[in-house]
């Protein structure tokens, strides 16, 4: 990590250039969404769809031979996920169409915070329940796929209606053979969650990607890495491999546990199996910095074994419904009404012979927060994954990526974003520093960079929803939607580059700063907001905190000039705010002449 030196003026980088796009009109907020906390309109020119599918597994089976109550906790039995992607809206918009962010049953989930978080569960169930527990995603789901290109007029144009296009006869001539039907064909994200995460709680940044032309596959791992799922059963238990249930005898003399018993009859009867957050044993705070034991190697490294069987299953969903058997993935779906955590609509609406042909399958980027960034790494390095071409990682928990001589180096492109608090971590940063520096070596475009201001869970939804809290308990200095502007943004730029051209060939209406062409990995790093080390990677230090937030509340206080604003015109202001080209630090780039 680079030394701390005296400050030197930044380059200034275009504060948010779009090139002309034109954010695709949204609805009125409706009353609820002005009582209840909510979620931005994404800044895209495309309107956000939204579908869940749960399908049953190719080959149900269990991962290690990690039990918990008599059974293995590694099951993976089916795969749940979320699709965000570019959508046209009805004439007639329901309310009915827009999607629930905290995933049914709520009170459930509620409670699997609860433990994960280790705090009494009705203080959190209750103040979920007052401030997010009607908050809808601003997606519609089951809407129809888009088939137009976005639009580069101002965004006080009205949306054209079905019989118009956004796009003029020489770019329609510039479109590839490979389009179905004419139709548009878009890039496919991947997205894999942190610890506690689930298939919503990073809409912000998978459904800003959505609108900027992408369709985003947000996975829920069942692999007891979030906070609370539940898995619906096709059949009963015992007909599933992956469920492999203690059925060995009692040892002479001892009689087989009457509650276990009955707990495992019990379950033969339920269509569902609940998934909570699996604690290492005798090892619950792996995840700290300050922990003497390091991380538990064999939950961690079956956990992302068990994630990349689910990324495959997935894949092969796309695949089927980008074939043309759509309606035969919406017969498997198992989030149907009447089913555990579904919505009464299910699949309802959706054309799959609009999704025909419409997916780029074969330059995949992997993405990932945390857990689900040590998950990506893993996957660019495996030679199974070869449809993966790049790989983006938002503050990895680098100790949880699995050391092994038998895995090749990591040869395809990578972007990592990290935040400030997991920057003063050093072995943190040590390693992500080492995955990004083999990389390089190989021949492939890296940067490593660091929103300043962030702490861990700014890229996640709860920071967007709960800006105080983070604010008070993790000290975060920057604005978290402009922290996740900032992570989107530098996305875009990254895939800009490295996908191939005719799957950017809208790209003058991605957002774009900037960040990586100005790219400087000889920008001076400040130590000033490194906490104390009981602290590190928790939360940041301010020094003259009271005063810095008296003066954020004074209702006269006028943003400082260069304050990125939202789309909306609101500034996004934080405690201290650097302006443009000072707002993150780069730490490895690749040659300019390289790209």
């Amino acid at each position: 990590m680079a030394q701390a030196a005296p400050r030197e003026p930044e380059p200034k980088q275009k504060a948010n250039r779009t090139r002309g796009a034109a954010q695709a009109p949204r609805p009125p907020k409706t009353l609820r969404e002005r009582i209840f906390h909510t979620l931005p309109p994404y800044a895209g020119p495309y309107h956000v769809g939204y579908m869940e599918i749960e399908v049953p597994a190719r080959n149900p089976r269990h991962f290690s031979h990690i039990k918990r109550n008599g059974e293995f906790a590694l099951k993976l039995d089916t795969v749940l996920f979320s699709i965000y992607y570019p959508c046209l809206l009805p004439e007639k918009l329901s309310s009915r169409t827009r999607v629930p962010w905290l995933p049914r049953p709520r009170a459930e989930t509620c409670r699997g915070y609860a433990i994960f978080l280790n705090v009494p569960n009705l203080p959190v169930t209750a103040y979920i329940a007052f401030t997010s527990m009607f908050t809808k995603l601003p997606a519609h789901r089951n809407t129809k796929f888009s088939d137009r290109w976005p639009t580069l007029e101002p965004a006080t144009v009205a949306m054209p209606t079905s019989q118009d296009t956004l796009v003029d006869d020489e770019q329609r001539d510039e479109a590839t053979d490979d389009e179905h039907q004419g139709k548009l064909k878009f890039p496919v994200i991947i997205f894999s969650h942190g610890l506690g995460g689930s298939r919503t709680a990073y809409s912000a940044v998978c459904g800003e990607l959505a609108s900027f032309g992408f369709v985003v596959v947000a996975l829920e791992h069942r692999d007891g890495s979030g906070a609370r799922t539940f898995v619906n059963k096709t059949g009963d238990s015992a007909d599933l491999e992956s469920q492999d249930l203690e059925t060995t005898p009692p040892p002479p003399g001892r009689e087989r546990d009457d509650k276990a018993e009955k707990r495992k009859k019990g379950k033969k009867t339920k269509p569902y199996y609940m998934v909570d957050y699996i604690f290492p044993k005798d090892n619950a705070l792996d995840t700290s910095p300050n922990n003497s034991r390091g991380v538990d190697k064999e939950l961690r490294g079956a956990q992302i074994d068990m994630r990349l069987a689910e990324i495959e299953e997935a894949f092969h969903v796309l695949q089927e419904i980008n074939n043309g058997r759509g309606e035969c993935i919406a017969g498997q779906n198992l989030r149907v009404r009447g089913n555990v955590g579904s919505s009464s609509r299910g699949l309802d609406g959706v054309d799959w012979s609009d999704w025909k042909g419409r997916l780029y399958l074969e330059n995949v980027t992997m993405m990932g927060h945390s857990f689900g960034g040590a998950t990506t790494v893993q996957a660019l390095k495996l030679d199974r994954f070869d449809w993966v071409s790049q790989g983006i990682v938002v503050d990895v928990w680098g100790p949880a990526v699995p050391e092994s001589a038998t895995h090749s180096m990591q040869k395809k492109p990578l972007l990592s974003v990290g935040s400030e608090a997991f920057m003063h971590w050093k072995e943190n940063f040590d390693r992500v520093e080492r995955i990004c520096k083999d990389t390089q070596t190989s021949g492939a475009l890296c940067w490593m960079t660091t929103i300043r201001g962030s702490t861990h869970l700014f890229p996640t939804d709860f920071a967007v929803l709960y800006p105080n809290w983070m604010s008070l308990l993790m000290k975060t200095i920057v604005n978290p939607r402009r922290a996740i502007s900032l992570t989107v943004h530098s996305a875009l730029e990254f895939l800009k580059i490295t996908l191939p051209p005719h799957q950017t060939r809208f790209n003058e209406a991605w957002a774009d700063e900037e960040l990586l062409r100005h790219a400087d990995s000889k920008t001076q790093v400040s130590y000033d907001h490194r906490p104390d080390d009981k602290w590190v990677a928790a939360r940041l230090k301010i020094a003259n905190e009271f005063s810095l937030r008296l003066r954020s509340w004074l209702p006269w206080r006028k943003p400082d000039a260069g304050v990125p604003r939202d789309a909306s015109g609101k500034p996004l202001t934080g405690l201290l705010n650097w302006g443009p080209g000072r707002e993150v630090w780069v730490h490895l780039s690749p040659d300019r002449n390289k790209y």
